[in-house]
């Protein structure tokens, strides 16, 4: 199943992007149950670091709506949760 990912840049200059992807994410009118947006701050070796949000499978509609693009699902670690159920990271981590 495809997860897609949005990269909001700077992590410090983010804010914005964040509210809009949260006010978005709870007026989802069919959004299922235990469902989340993941984000992760990652800097590649660089010295910023930038935000990325990722959707999962059943978040594709409001993906679409953030144009945020397909990706392979995210490795869990040091996925945080954006926006929804924090439990919904619980199946993602094998620990």
């Amino acid at each position: 199943m495809t997860w897609y990912v949005l990269n909001l840049g700077d992590a410090m200059l983010a804010g914005d992007a964040v509210d809009r992807i949260q006010s978005l994410f709870e007026q989802w009118p069919s959004r299922p149950a235990g469902a989340a947006v993941f984000m992760r701050h990652e800097s590649e070796g660089r010295l910023h670091c930038e935000l990325r949000v990722y959707l999962p499978p059943a978040a594709a509609p409001l993906a679409q709506q953030l144009g945020a693009t397909p990706c392979a699902p995210p490795d869990p670690g040091d996925l945080g949760v954006l926006a929804g159920e924090p439990a919904a990271l619980k199946p993602l981590r094998r620990d």
